[in-house]
């Protein structure tokens, strides 16, 4: 058996065990409306509409935050049932359910119940709880607690009932900080949706000369937007027959004597002149309708009533019951429906003021509500509905919920401003920028180091338009960038509850940020997962910042790593966990600290939930951190006299290593090559290509660097061996994981370690030397160890810093110990504990 609405398969015995609601029931059946979060249309590979249950064939749109998957013509019919992620001031709840997903799992994905297979790459078939992760067959999840304890990975999320974001006039994308150049023109407007290519899917079924291909549109929103839905039935059907294909078509599952067609051409529809079908045959031109080249074109239009049934659902969820049914007729208004509604719900004590009646239409990109006047008639409310659209109709619901003041916060976090100025200083750059209004508006965090602040908004309107004017203002020729992030109750986290707060640099290891982007805000809260690309670290530590105990993941190079560990000394004094340990997924080239905390050389599409499951396992270490001063004491280059005064003295950070001559010159060299064509530079393997490259160029030249540099460590001179390279490691790892250290003993040096608070100092004599280094065939020239260096330069040196190059003026530069040592995670070296939900 097929179904006729969306296309489910069963075999005969199995009908009586079928648990799956089909697609035209199903809005019925959410609990809390939450809109999806569509990111652009694209190619996947078996993958299914959860809507039409077919094969997605042709670009199509996946929530970035749920498991649906839809046709771009099926869109409009998705239920808006995604994840709930925070608490937005309606229908909030602190106890979870299980959030169910059917299909789309591996083929061998099995049940948790039966331990059966429940996955396929042929059909929709199986359930996930996009929460827990727990799989099950359609037939065994139905006997599962309804509670979701969120499974194996319970103390890593950040539970939605801890998080609160007020977003009514905000898009999804805004609300989880999803860049918007994601995002198509097909996705910008619900045009695309209805049109040219469902048409193009649906006509194929109507190659038989004896059926005709007709346009049904759902009613007045439709016409106006030109979205119809294609139907195709016998030229010879009856009218009963019609309606029902198309009610079909709009997955609409009511009894079809309660609908009518009504035709019109091209030329009446501009004036909204419609014909109903059982009257039209002798005072319409059908003529023109029925040309070949034009498919007839209806509407379909619910028959007027007297009276109906409809439900009402509790704002509340702690009633005992889902909703309740009422009979209204055409006397019924609002306040008469809250007057019989509150007895069914045990509120008859209450006064009737003290609630309303709201309106909620179910959209699968936006839940869209709008409270109700109390002399409204029911009848002529659900008329105008469905006028407008049935399909709306069958997403519409009616809450009563009681009066309350609503208190609207919206945390605007605005970054590219001219760093370290006063408070009112940035309030006077924001009203002349941005004409904000002092009266709803208020500036709650000054981050003056980095140019920062985070503004809380108490008008919806008033931050949409904020948050659309600073993506085109520009302050000292910077742009300024804005982020809406939500509010985190501390208080409400569970005591045994560390969440981890995820950095993904979308650039680093070519594609697979963006993919791994996608995969945490899936297996975590979305709210916990933050795109370096978009604001930098800091937006991520100010929404932790009174989290009590959290962990952070850096998804990146060596380069991400450490501009995230740099916002974080920074910042370290506004944050209640003031030393958060920091796990690394490696996507860079050379990646040399993963690799010394076990997390690998980089990251070659490894499942995401067990590097969680890893991360969780972690082990904390310490590791020291180095600053560097550079005072240069001579005029840059180009000066004329020495009239221009010399560099101001700069200060870095260090974690990996510091080199200074031909291992700069080389990173150097490879920095301009990438600035030239930087979208060539998308891959580990091409990155290590081009070093060789311009390695190979340097092979005959020669540096004597102990001539134009001193040394001095601990107070103490140092006389350099002949090098053309010094090199300064904090960790047992260079150059994409050789050991320029060695690991033979030497009485004259301890052994080395990331936290003994000690440098140690390397000598290389050139790209041969560097080229056997990294082969394993030798080790560096050991020259020292020590806590505080003096460099000398007594000519323009490169250097480079973490994979940072540039050339450096002469002058001074001292390296000393950074403040207190930092938290890593180094990977666990046993096996994974058995992982259950």
């Amino acid at each position: 058996f097929i179904s006729t609405v969306c296309n489910f398969m069963s075999h005969e015995k199995c009908l009586k065990n079928v648990k799956i609601p089909c697609s035209c029931i199903a809005p019925s059946l959410v609990r809390v409306p939450v809109a999806h979060c569509f990111g652009p249309p694209r190619h996947y590979k078996r993958k299914f509409c959860t809507v039409c249950r077919k094969s997605l064939e042709s670009p199509a749109f996946r929530c970035e935050v749920c498991e649906l998957h839809v046709h771009t013509d099926c869109i409009l019919f998705a239920c808006s049932d995604c994840r709930q992620c925070h608490q937005d001031g309606h229908l909030d709840h602190d106890t979870y359910h299980h959030h169910w997903r059917e299909g789309n799992l591996s083929s061998s994905a099995r049940c948790e119940f039966c331990k059966k297979t429940c996955g396929s790459s042929e059909v929709l078939s199986g359930m996930r709880c996009e929460w827990c992760g727990v799989l099950a067959h359609a037939a065994c999840y139905v006997i599962v607690t309804p509670e979701c304890t969120f499974g194996r990975l319970r103390n890593m999320i950040l539970p939605p009932s801890c998080v609160q974001l007020f977003s009514r006039n905000f898009s999804k994308l805004h609300c989880f900080r999803i860049l918007e150049n994601l995002q198509t023109d097909a996705d910008e407007d619900d045009d695309v949706d209805g049109s040219t290519q469902g048409s193009t899917k649906d006509i194929q079924i109507s190659t038989d000369s004896s059926k005709q291909t007709l346009k049904i549109f759902d009613g007045n929103d439709a016409v106006k937007r030109n979205q119809f839905r294609l139907i195709s039935v016998p030229r010879i059907a009856k009218n009963e027959e019609v309606v029902e294909a198309a009610l079909r078509a709009y997955y609409i599952n009511d009894d079809q004597q309660e609908y009518e067609l009504q035709t019109f051409t091209q030329q009446v529809l501009l004036s909204d002149d419609v014909v109903n079908r059982n009257d039209a045959a002798e005072d319409s031109n059908l003529g023109s309708v029925f040309r070949e080249s034009v498919p007839e074109a209806w509407i379909i239009r619910a028959k007027p009533k007297d009276e109906e049934v409809i439900r009402i659902y509790p704002g509340w969820l702690k009633v005992g019951m889902a909703y309740v049914s009422l009979r209204v007729n055409k006397d019924s208004t609002v306040q008469t429906v809250i007057k019989e509604v509150l007895p069914l719900l045990g509120r008859h004590t209450e006064c009737l003021q003290n609630f309303k009646l709201v309106e909620v239409l179910m959209g699968s990109k936006q839940v869209q509500r709008m409270a109700l006047d109390n002399q409204e008639l029911i009848l002529n409310r659900l008329k105008d509905i469905r006028k407008t659209s049935i399909r709306q109709m069958n997403q519409t619901r009616f809450y009563i919920v009681e009066n309350s003041k609503s208190i609207v916060q919206v945390n605007l976090f605005v970054g590219g401003l001219p760093p370290q100025l006063s408070p009112e200083e940035y309030t006077n750059i924001l009203k002349e920028e941005l004409a904000i209004k002092t009266n709803v508006v208020s500036v709650s965090h000054v981050y003056q180091a980095q140019g920062a602040v985070v503004l809380q908004i108490s008008c919806f309107s008033e931050a949409e338009r904020i948050y659309m004017l600073v993506k085109d203002t520009v302050v000292n020729d910077k742009p300024l960038n804005a982020v809406v992030i939500p509010a985190v109750m501390a208080s409400k986290i569970p005591r045994n509850c560390c969440p981890l707060l995820v950095f993904v640099n979308p650039k680093s290891g070519g594609l697979k940020g963006r993919d791994l982007l996608y995969s945490f805000r899936k297996l975590l809260n979305p709210h916990q997962v933050f795109e370096l690309t978009n604001g930098g670290p800091l937006p991520g530590f100010h929404t932790f910042s009174k989290v009590p105990s959290f962990r952070v993941l850096v998804c990146g190079g060596d380069g991400t790593v450490g501009w995230v560990l740099g916002a974080l000394e920074e910042i370290r004094h506004k944050l209640v966990c003031s030393e958060p340990s920091v796990a690394i997924l490696p996507l860079g080239t050379g990646n040399d600290l993963g690799r010394v905390l076990r997390w690998g050389a980089g990251y070659s599409g490894e499942d995401p939930y067990s590097i969680l499951v890893s991360v969780d396992e972690a082990d904390d270490v310490l590791m020291d951190r180095w600053t560097i001063l550079l005072d240069a004491e001579e005029p840059a280059e180009g000066a004329e006299d020495g009239i221009v005064e010399p560099e101001p003295p700069k200060i870095v950070q260090m974690n990996n290593y510091c080199g200074l001559g031909i291992d700069a010159e080389l990173s150097l060299d490879f920095h301009h090559a990438r600035e030239e064509e930087p979208g060539k530079f998308n891959s580990r393997f091409h990155n290590k290509g081009v070093y060789v490259k311009v390695g190979l160029q340097k092979i005959s030249h020669t540096r004597n660097l102990h001539k134009d540099i001193k040394l001095q460590v601990d107070q103490h001179e140092v006389e350099l061996p002949s090098i053309e390279g010094l090199i300064f490691i904090n960790i047992p790892s260079w150059g994409s994981g050789a050991d320029l250290w060695g690991s033979e003993s030497d009485n004259r040096f301890e052994k080395p370690r990331i936290d003994d608070g000690l440098l140690e100092v390397v000598g290389v004599t050139g790209v041969v030397h560097m080229g056997q280094v990294q082969g394993g065939f030798r080790s560096g020239i050991r020259i020292a160890q020590g806590s505080y260096f003096r460099v000398t330069l007594l000519k323009p040196i490169p250097v480079q810093v973490d994979g940072e190059p540039w050339i450096q003026a002469p002058g001074q530069i001292i390296i000393s110990a950074a403040g207190p040592k930092v938290h890593m995670l180094k990977k666990s070296k046993q096996k994974q504990k058995k992982t259950g939900s």
